[in-house]
């Protein structure tokens, strides 16, 4: 009995292994095994790819910066008196010589007045003391005066002569006085708000207060603080005359306005290791006010060929930068590169890539190295998008 229960068992475990070999048949020989290898691999994942594009560039480099008035002026009295008129509305574009306050003019109209009378008089007391020193001239001539009598004449005319000088600067200095009742602008641009109106009394002096602030608007400065290297690059040796600089707002992505650069400092700050760089732009359209902070972006040197891709396509590992290259064999291969200067929304490539390599640039997240793709070409446009998407 006990042999033919050991039979039994011996022949279960002889079916097992014929039913493990027969399914190892199936998994691993003929058709089966593709169907199940086929099911095993991984999908072929759809990308955008596009080719790596040479250019001919300028470097550039970037700073924050700040806009600046050429002229900034504040307008104070130069008489005292009583502010009769306001001749501006606040925040008002003025031209130069335009009548901005008038301080009550009539008790230096009446000094002018008193100072001319004084002339007139002056010139009468001279032509007297002329005449008498010209008849003088001639009765000396015939021995018929004392030599004293000639000299009080002659020394006469001359006090005569010089209280007419005298009497003219006071008659000026009243007009002067006269045409400061009529505070005009000194320059064009924009003016504030008026800070005094009219019926307060104003006085001259070191304590004179501003009456109002003007700004010239066209052309304006943009000044900001560069390196070192991009002075001793591009600004030294008298070549800022041929440097383009351009200017970007917060609320634009690019730089809408170019200028040129009008002065660099005379030294530089050793604590940060930059040099102020003044730049004069066009403001036609009165945008630009100073205090705006802007980006500025300071070019030089001779166009140069370059290779550029989506600044998008730049992935990080670690302190590295790579993309992803899609080889001959529509593979995806692991490339680092080295990184240049940004041009727009594109970026330069210093090291690692070619002229006409094809690059993921949308799809990124949806493959690995080594995993094959179907290629879309695109362009390598500047807004090119990458992700998951």
């Amino acid at each position: 009995m006990p042999f033919k229960r050991k039979l039994v068992v011996a022949s279960a475990i002889s079916l097992a292994i014929v039913a493990a070999v027969a399914a190892t048949y199936r998994v691993y020989g003929g058709a089966p095994v593709t169907e199940a290898a086929a099911a095993a691999a991984p999908p072929v994942a759809d990308v955008d790819v596009a080719a790596v594009v040479s250019r001919h560039i300028t470097d550039y480099q970037s700073y924050s910066g700040k806009i600046e008035a050429i002229h900034d002026v504040e307008i104070r009295p130069l008489v005292s008196g009583t502010i009769v008129a306001v001749h501006f509305q606040d925040g008002a574009i003025v031209k130069k010589g335009d009548l901005l306050f008038t301080i009550d003019p009539r008790p230096y109209q009446a000094e002018v007045d008193r100072a001319a009378a004084q002339l007139a008089s002056a010139e009468s007391r001279s032509g007297y003391a002329s005449t008498d020193w010209a008849r003088a001239q001639r009765l000396l001539t015939d021995n018929a005066i004392a030599k004293r009598d000639y000299d009080e004449a002659q020394n006469a005319n001359r006090e005569a002569v010089a209280a007419v000088k005298a009497a003219k600067a006071a008659l000026e200095a009243a007009q002067i006085n006269l045409g400061y009742t009529a505070i005009s602008a000194p320059v064009s641009g924009r003016v504030s708000r008026a800070l005094l109106t009219v019926g307060n009394v104003v006085s001259v002096g070191a304590n004179a207060p501003v009456l109002t602030t003007l700004v010239s608007t066209s052309p304006i400065y943009a000044s900001f603080d560069v390196d070192e290297q991009t002075y001793l690059r591009f600004l030294s040796h008298n070549s800022r005359v041929t440097v383009p600089v351009s200017i970007g707002l917060a609320n634009e992505t690019g730089y809408s306005r170019e200028g040129v650069i009008d002065s660099v400092d005379n030294r530089l700050d050793t604590s940060a290791g930059t040099i102020r760089v003044r730049a004069r732009f066009d403001n036609a359209d009165g945008v630009l006010v100073p205090g705006l902070y802007v980006r500025a972006r300071v070019g030089g040197g001779a166009p140069h060929q370059a290779v550029l891709i989506s600044d998008a396509a730049v992935q990080t590992d670690q302190d590295k930068k790579f993309v992803l290259l899609v080889d001959k064999e529509n593979k995806v291969q692991y490339r680092e590169v080295k990184l240049g200067d940004q041009q727009g929304s594109l970026r330069v490539i210093t090291g690692g890539l070619q002229p006409g390599d094809r690059i993921v640039v949308n799809g990124i997240q949806r493959v690995r190295p080594g995993d094959p793709v179907r290629p879309k070409a695109v362009q390598m446009s500047s807004d090119a998008a990458t992700g998951a998407s």
